[in-house]
């Protein structure tokens, strides 16, 4: 009897990849949408694997939608094992370009629809005495970068809400893990990195130095192509591991910056920061570049969802 493991986000890039690694690993894998269009395409990318999906609509932002799709889960005959909280949005933009509204909805989907998933699913997991829970979170979740303050607020947020519930529920058998990428290649990451609306504004203070980060962004993705495949395997790691870890990063990018900002002190990590990138963003604009615009920055705005 395969066991059951639900999938949040699960129309396309990790949440995609996540679901496929899974099944093919044996276990029945419930890989959730927001959308019903969205099916279609998962279905096709399972049988092109040679795996089986059981593809469930799930709102995270509505709670009745998380607890029908665990209920749902629950029911089948292998029960429901874990789930992996992987639906979230990326915004970027620096602090005074994010309105409250863009905010609101990366937290209710980031750390509130993580929550709610996670409360629907909790009851069944203690009663079985076992099961795993996976947040998808960031290196963003334990480093504060520029351009990234609204994002790397929410991933803090979800960093703090799954150490937490790791103290709780251990005596029930459930383990929780963080899960954190760094820059992944993502198609959703590489046309719409979720810019806030106000950072493509010419006449904002932060334009010229939002543009220059986007491509030092570009750079850093075209250097290290990590792709949602890695990220799965970690998750797969995480639900599969004798003991598993509180904390999995992802990318030799990112697990150098995370252990350079955990042994530095934090000074010394902002100057290593200032010099490494906030020089470069920040220095004076070249003519050519004066003559060249920014135009090199697609227009396109909302909120990036990993679905």
């Amino acid at each position: 009897m395969r066991e059951g493991v639900l999938v949040t986000g699960a129309g396309t890039g990790f949440g995609l990849a996540t679901s496929l690694r899974l099944a093919a690993r044996g276990f029945e894998v419930f890989a959730t949408i927001p959308e019903p269009g969205q099916e279609e395409g998962v279905q096709a990318a399972a049988a092109e694997a040679g795996v089986r999906l059981q593809v469930l609509r799930l709102d995270v932002t509505d709670g009745a939608s998380a607890a029908s799709a665990v209920a749902s889960a629950a029911g089948r005959p292998g029960g429901l094992y874990a789930v992996v909280n992987n639906a979230g949005l990326g915004l970027r933009g620096f602090f005074e370009d994010l309105a409250d509204e863009e905010i609101r909805r990366l937290f209710d989907v980031n750390v509130f629809g993580a929550m709610a998933v996670t409360r629907a699913a909790l009851p069944h997991l203690r009663a079985a005495r076992r099961g795993r829970i996976v947040f998808v979170s960031s290196a963003g979740g334990r480093i504060g970068a520029m351009s990234l303050s609204g994002y790397c607020a929410a991933k803090f947020a979800l960093e703090g809400l799954a150490e937490s519930l790791a103290l709780e529920v251990v005596p029930f058998g459930i383990s929780v893990s963080l899960v954190e990428p760094g820059l992944v290649m993502t198609p959703h990451f590489t046309v719409n990195r979720g810019r806030a609306h106000a950072a493509l504004d010419p006449a904002r203070p932060y334009y010229r130095w939002f543009v220059r980060h986007e491509a030092m962004v570009d750079e850093v993705l075209r250097a290290r192509r990590i792709v949602p495949e890695d990220v799965a395997r970690t998750i797969e790691q995480a639900l599969t591991a004798r003991r598993p870890r509180l904390r999995y990063v992802v990318g030799r990018g990112a697990r150098l910056m995370v252990a350079l900002k955990r042994c530095l002190p934090d000074e010394l990590f902002a100057r290593l920061y200032r010099a490494q990138v906030l020089r470069r963003v920040t220095r004076p604009a070249r003519a050519a570049e004066e003559l060249e615009g920014i135009a090199g920055v697609p227009a396109q705005v909302g909120a990036e969802r990993n679905e």
